[in-house]
């Protein structure tokens, strides 16, 4: 397969799915779109009909199997993909998977059990480890250019919250907005997190409390590896979307700033300020998600490892249930509690 075009099924065509598919018709060569699927049948062919995908449709089944796919891209709610993976592993196809794999971890395993079982490939949608950025805060802290790291900071808050019918189903903030974190934690140091503490509350908006979570978090991270960690969350950030890393080390520091739009600086005589960042994910991790999917191709073609696996997406999921926990009883959690 690595001199042939990997042919794609994408399953859902909202707004992440219909990303991926911009990216697979139009900006890799190496992969086609063959056909795309979504409960609601007017997204899906408007959707197909943009991109000029050949096939569409409702029914999911049909992608898995298709005899001509050898790969299927699953952007469905979260609920659908631990079953998706199950039918998609069971069929042969190689598998990309929009995070979380589930919110339930024995469900993840019994996926990640098929996928073993049926020897094809699992990547899970963590973008932000493909972005440039954090790879070069990845890079400086592997390579030792600061020396011995101690201390993490992440800092990343939302533009705005998500609409309650979406918090009621997401399995809270630590599931849908913290993992992200979670796993960036992890993927910067190098290391595995032994306990976390996590606290919080709702400031942003009362609906969120009462519904049963919070929108504005911290959580404080013990490495193995002896660094601790700080991530600061927050749903609503009046100045557009706030994604900071620092790692401080014996030999100094690094730092990632905001993207913005632009680099001008208007300054006038008592003032100097710039246009604020980049509103969203959909803009500030557009590379990245290029990258991501660009490099699952790659994998699959060249028979090699998985970029994110099914094991490393596993483990931000078992934090989150970790820091649910330490909210709820004010107290540090470890890890190894989380069965």
């Amino acid at each position: 397969m690595k001199n042939s075009v990997l042919n794609i099924g994408l399953i859902g065509a909202g707004r992440i799915g219909r990303l991926h598919a911009e990216h697979l018709c139009c900006r890799i060569p190496s992969a086609k779109l063959l056909m795309l699927t979504d409960t609601n049948g007017a997204a899906a062919r408007d959707c197909a009909e943009k991109f000029e995908i050949p096939e569409w449709g409702t029914d999911l089944q049909k992608i898995i199997h298709h005899k001509d796919i050898h790969a299927v891209v699953i952007c469905s709610p979260t609920s659908t993909h631990s079953a998706i993976i199950e039918a998609a592993a069971a069929a042969g196809k190689h598998i990309f998977c929009e995070k979380p794999i589930d919110v339930e971890l024995s469900r993840i395993d019994h996926a990640l059990q098929a996928v073993n079982q049926a020897g094809v490939l699992l990547q899970v949608g963590f973008n932000r480890r493909f972005d440039p950025n954090f790879r070069r805060v990845r890079h400086a802290v592997a390579r030792g250019e600061i020396g011995t790291p101690h201390q993490l900071r992440i800092t990343s808050r939302d533009p705005a919250p998500p609409p309650i019918e979406y918090i009621t189903v997401s399995g809270g903030i630590f599931m849908d907005m913290t993992i992200h974190d979670f796993d960036m934690a992890r993927f910067l140091i190098g290391s595995e997190v032994e306990e976390l503490y996590a606290t919080g509350s709702a400031r942003v908006d009362p609906k969120i409390g009462e519904a049963g979570d919070m929108d504005t978090a911290m959580v404080m991270l013990k490495f193995a590896n002896g660094v601790t960690g700080i991530i600061e969350n927050c749903r609503q950030a009046v100045y557009g979307y706030d994604q900071r890393v620092e790692v401080f080390g014996s030999a100094g520091s690094i730092l990632v700033d905001n993207n913005y739009p632009n680099t001008a600086s208007v300054q006038a005589k008592t003032t100097i300020y710039r246009d604020p960042p980049l509103n969203f994910f959909m803009e500030r991790y557009v590379e990245s998600y290029l990258t991501e999917i660009s490099e699952f191709i790659r994998a699959v073609r060249e028979h090699s490892p998985s970029p994110v696996s099914g094991m490393e997406a596993r483990i931000p999921v078992v934090m989150a249930h970790a820091a649910r926990r330490s909210a709820l009883e004010n107290r540090p959690v470890r890890l190894s509690e989380i069965r």
